[in-house]
């Protein structure tokens, strides 16, 4: 069971919502392994289903790649949009500075990314070529909300830093770990443990959460959200969101 989050939850909400509004085409540009296919299929399967259409793709090394040519391979088709994912880590900015310095332009190119994209350490390293990327993600430290702000304050306090999706995914797997040393403590097997988690909810600080019983996955919100700048720092700024995602997969298994 997974308490933190699937990417074709996030892929294929967001290639839902690009369709609807108004992106018609794009070019993939992805990281060649697991979490790459995965993120590319979700988002293409259900943006071609909404009507949009793709009109090529890449896919990267995953190891030191050099982002130069295959972005000028994208530039040549001159796309309505550019759908991305990368690792989180250095990738995140040296594609943004790749993009930048080959003229893609988010004011007139549509970048759309997961939220390694524009990280908040990718942000700062990145500047203002990040300005307009589009990305969707499950968590925003800055969610307005009294259990999110006690969280920021107290890790912020322990780590000198704001918390990251890695962060949220390990505060929120405390609730299912806390159920099942419950469970332990009553000599329970493994599907006493798992009969426990399934259904279980909980408040995180990113909002409700719980767990399908059906696909024994994670339901939660999906964010979109566009880089901009306040008062001087490059920030990500949320204006949607849809509430209460399923794995689309498992879901559709079932």
């Amino acid at each position: 069971m997974r308490s933190s989050v699937t990417l074709p939850q996030v892929a294929e909400t967001f290639g839902a919502w690009a369709a609807k509004n108004g992106v018609k085409k794009t070019y993939s540009m992805v990281t060649d392994y697991g979490p790459g296919h995965d993120f590319e299929g979700a988002f293409l399967n259900a943006f071609k289903a909404g009507g949009g259409e793709v009109i090529g793709s890449v896919r990267f090394p995953v190891a030191n790649p050099d982002f130069a040519a295959f972005i000028q391979r994208a530039k040549d088709l001159n796309p309505e949009s550019i759908v991305i994912f990368v690792p989180g880590g250095a990738q995140p900015a040296a594609l943004g500075k790749a993009l930048a310095e080959r003229g893609i332009d988010p004011k007139k190119t549509k970048i759309l990314g997961s939220g390694e994209t524009t990280a908040e350490a990718a942000l700062k390293s990145m500047g203002d070529a990040s300005l307009g990327i589009i990305t969707a993600w499950h968590y925003d430290y800055k969610a307005d909300n009294a259990r999110n702000r006690e969280f920021v304050k107290v890790f912020n306090e322990m780590h000198g830093r704001n918390p990251d999706f890695f962060s949220i995914g390990g505060y929120d797997g405390m609730p299912r770990h806390l159920r099942g040393a419950e469970e332990e403590r009553r000599q329970a097997d493994g599907d006493s443990l798992i009969a426990a988690a399934k259904g279980l909810k909980w408040e995180s600080p990113r909002g409700p959460m719980s767990i399908d019983p059906e696909t024994r996955d994670v339901c939660r919100t999906s964010i979109s959200a566009a880089c901009r700048k306040s008062a001087a720092r490059l920030i990500n700024v949320p204006f949607d969101k849809v509430e209460n995602v399923k794995d689309p997969v498992k879901a559709r298994m079932k």
